[in-house]
């Protein structure tokens, strides 16, 4: 089972809400990127109880914007604007628990923060919610709680939550398993970008799960992924070009996205990287980088790949064999 896709820690900026004396100056300076102003003019604001500009320096310092980064002043900042009832201040103040960024990691009282913002109506936070009574971190584990805020978040537009909220809909968890509502939330979030919901939709259309099978369609959305630098759309839309699945066959196109997905990782595309260099498709014929690429996927547990490399190694001398190895080893070297 796929894990739940989170949203990334990135903090919530403020959005205007009082727009008038040093609150306003502010957010003129900070849209400038004047920094140093901004954070004076926040600050100002700030003393005199504006919670807006108290969220807004919990940024600044969180960030390292106009002055030094100082995770400890950037939870005082957001403390203050949390207890006058800001969700985009709770919500940071909750990844800042959840990141363990000054102060103690505490999913618990992160689960607290987002749920507070989640209850005032905030997308990513009650998204975040959902993720964390998904994986029961920080709350008990409750699949139709996680479906709740998945489904408000969603209905906001929230990107992460439609996947999540379709995935959940795949799998029959906290909802009655529904393939075709599952494909209609991965096309809302893969419309805003998402690549998981993308690679998923390629999936979809590749197997015909709530939808017709459709090769071209499977196609077109890894390739969004994948440009996207996403690895399984990546290495799925390789496998396309290599065996002609919904494409013309085209060896150099899957040379090309097989090492994509290999340079990040990927066991499954080096050791058919390592294929098409030993037989020469879609690229020279090259033993010495097959062999590479088959001791890298074998690391990674690929029997196969391990098997491979012993018998390219018949027919390669022994300066090839150690040339090979040095790759292998500068590669771990320079993707630690």
């Amino acid at each position: 089972m796929r894990r739940l896709a989170a949203i990334g820690i990135v903090l919530a900026l403020v959005a205007p809400t009082s727009l008038a004396g040093p609150f306003e100056d502010g957010v003129k300076f900070y849209e400038a990127r004047d920094y140093t102003r901004a954070l004076l003019s926040f600050g100002r604001a700030a003393a005199r109880g504006d919670a807006a500009a108290q969220a807004f320096l919990g940024v600044m310092y969180a960030e390292g914007q106009g002055v030094e980064r100082d995770y400890g002043q950037a939870v005082s900042w957001y403390q203050k604007a949390s207890a006058q009832g800001s969700a985009i201040a709770q919500y940071n103040l909750g990844l800042m628990y959840a990141g363990g960024k000054g102060l103690p990691q505490d999913y618990r009282q992160a689960a607290t923060w987002y749920e507070k913002a989640a209850r005032q109506g905030y997308a990513p936070a009650q998204s975040y919610l959902g993720f964390m009574y998904y994986n029961g971190q920080g709350v008990a584990l409750d699949y139709q709680q996680a479906a709740f805020w998945c489904a408000e978040a969603a209905a906001r537009g929230n990107a992460p939550a439609q996947y999540n909220l379709g995935l959940m809909y795949a799998n029959g968890q906290g909802v009655v398993q529904d393939q075709k509502l599952a494909l209609s939330w991965y096309e809302k979030a893969a419309a805003q970008g998402d690549a998981v919901a993308q690679y998923s939709l390629g999936l979809a259309y590749a197997s015909g799960l709530g939808v017709a099978a459709d090769y071209t369609q499977a196609l077109a959305w890894y390739q969004r992924a994948a440009e996207q630098g996403y690895v399984r759309a990546q290495n799925n839309l390789a496998l396309m070009y290599d065996s002609g699945q919904g494409v013309p066959q085209n060896y150099a196109q899957a040379v090309f996205w097989y090492e994509k997905a290999a340079a990040q990782g990927d066991a499954i595309a080096q050791y058919n990287l390592g294929l098409m260099h030993a037989r020469g498709q879609g690229i020279r014929k090259n033993y010495v980088e097959a062999h590479k690429w088959w001791s890298l996927a074998e690391a990674s547990g690929d029997r196969s790949a391990g098997k491979n490399r012993r018998a390219v190694e018949k027919l390669m001398t022994a300066e090839q064999i150690a040339d090979a190895q040095r790759r292998a080893s500068e590669w771990r070297e320079a993707h630690r």
